[in-house]
């Protein structure tokens, strides 16, 4: 008899920490708070707002060869009418783009303020004479940098427990606070359901459980949620997802998310890998490091999370989210290398690698939503590929695409988010070596360029006049460092480049 361990109740559904409350004022308020000043370079004319307190601080800043750099900062305490305020100078870089620098302002603040005992930050943007889109992503930034996961750390010192829960952000245009709320705090939320997807163990999310997850988070959404189970998936012929998934006890799943804010305009696609925990198989992985393939499902993660955004702004749209969920195990029923599946576009593989299972999941899915829903344009995201970390390290994902329009659709997308993409090649030449002696195709190449010859196998199964590109985003979902905003761990990677995608070319 199998055991499948279930999540327990009061873990269903985590809600994270409080929201950060965030808000805009013309004017620095009364009372106690840390108050945030930029300085662009070695422009400190920020510091004029400091009456008497001015060159004592400059004076410091100098001391500590501060320089003003993109991301650097200065801790200060300043008498200010007999009271002892918390000073933060704040490096935003000299020429820096306004969103960059106004990015960089409000995750820094959070990330230094954010355990420092300090309940409320003012952070004080006069200076920058910014628009209101900038100083929306100051607050975009700050939101984005506090969210955390302390749901199993139940020892927390007093010293490591956030305490800082508001953030106003003083002097910016008439307008910004509405840009925030009605185009920036949607997709706060959707990073952060990605984000809580990714982050949690395999052992509370799982194919059914992610399911009933994103569920919960989308009620009343008005995106339309639909799932497939074994049997269905079954009855439609998805050999190559349902082979991945027949070693677990968990059973795989294929999620459905509409998002009709666009007439009658066809839907466009995103598609995302959720291998929920990827052991390998029997081809398994080194034990060292394993408890990373949790996030393997960083894809379907991203997926969801958009969907999400973009219910929340009510995006002028039509977006379909496909996400293929699978547990990868070794089990006595686990496909083994060697053996052949038939995909639901019909075509054939032998699977050589069990380790090369989200290509598997992604055929399957990428077939049913063409054959589904019609879409002019499909976008698959997946954690796929160790290459393309050896390529681009932590950097950038890697963007393959067969339509020039679209790499450049989403190239742009990708510097405006800061979900930074690189365009890696496809060719025949690479194409013919994922040909198989006994099928229409092998699941792996050879160790080089193993990349490119994972995007070739997706592209089989992308039909003619179909644009497409896929976004490997292995060294992405998960960061060792922290960035201005996200803190080690779950990056949320790819809700902002999709979001950004769908403003820029599909609400047009």
């Amino acid at each position: 008899m199998t055991c499948i361990l279930k999540a327990p109740e009061t873990f269903a559904f985590f809600k994270g920490l409080p929201q950060m409350q965030i808000a805009f004022a013309d004017n620095r308020p009364m009372g106690d708070y840390a108050l945030v000043l930029p300085v662009a370079g070695k422009d400190r004319a920020s510091l004029g707002s400091l009456g008497g307190a001015q060159q004592t601080v400059a004076t410091a800043l100098d001391r500590q060869r501060f320089e003003g750099e993109a991301s650097s900062a200065s801790e200060q305490f300043v008498d200010e009418n007999g009271s002892v305020r918390r000073l933060l100078v704040v490096g935003v870089g000299a020429g820096t783009s306004a969103a960059d620098a106004a990015e960089k302002l409000g995750g820094t603040a959070a990330a230094r303020l954010l355990t420092s005992g300090e309940k409320k930050a003012v952070i004080d943007i006069s200076s920058l004479g910014c628009d209101a889109d900038a100083a929306a992503r100051v607050a975009l930034a700050a939101a984005l940098r506090s969210w955390r996961h302390d749901r199993y750390r139940t020892k927390l010192k007093d010293n490591q427990k956030p305490t800082l829960d508001e953030v106003v952000i003083v002097g910016g245009p008439g307008g910004s606070e509405q840009r925030y709320k009605s185009r920036w705090a949607p997709v706060v939320e959707g990073v952060g359901l990605t984000r809580e997807l990714v982050t949690e163990p395999a052992n509370i999310i799982y194919p059914e459980s992610f399911v009933e997850r994103v569920r919960k988070s989308l009620d009343g959404s008005g995106v339309e949620v639909e799932v497939l189970d074994r049997a269905q998936m079954e009855k439609l012929g998805m050999g190559a997802l349902l082979g991945v998934a027949q070693g677990s006890a968990r059973e795989g799943r294929l999620l459905i998310l509409k998002w009709n804010g666009g007439g009658k305009a066809e839907p466009t696609a995103f598609v995302g890998k959720g291998v929920t925990f990827d052991t390998g198989g029997i081809s398994i992985k080194p034990a060292a490091g394993m408890e990373a393939m949790k996030w393997d499902m960083g894809g379907a993660g991203a997926v969801a999370g958009t969907l999400k955004a973009l219910s929340l702004r009510k995006a002028r749209a039509n977006v379909v989210g496909i996400c293929g969920l699978v547990e990868n195990m070794p089990g006595g029923n686990a496909q083994r290398p060697g053996d052949v599946v038939t995909t639901m576009s019909g075509q054939t593989v032998e699977v050589i690698n069990t380790d090369a299972e989200g290509r598997l999941v992604l055929a399957d899915a990428v077939a049913y939503v063409q054959k589904t829903f019609k879409p002019s344009t499909v976008i698959d995201l997946a954690t796929l590929t160790g290459a393309i970390i050896i390529s681009l390290g932590h950097e950038w994902a890697g963007l393959f695409s067969n339509d020039e329009s679209l790499a450049k659709e989403l190239t742009k997308a990708a510097d405006e988010s800061g979900d930074k993409l690189w365009r890696m090649p496809l060719a025949d030449s690479f194409d013919r070596l994922i040909d198989s002696p006994i099928a229409d195709m092998k699941n792996v190449g050879p160790r080089e360029g193993g990349s490119i010859t994972a995007a070739q196998f997706i592209q089989r199964f992308i039909e003619s006049g179909t644009r497409w590109a896929h976004i490997d985003m292995a060294g992405k979902a998960w960061a060792d460092k922290a960035s201005s905003t996200y803190e080690k761990g779950a990056t949320g990677f790819g809700v902002r480049l999709l979001d950004q995608y769908v403003a820029d070319v599909l609400e047009k």
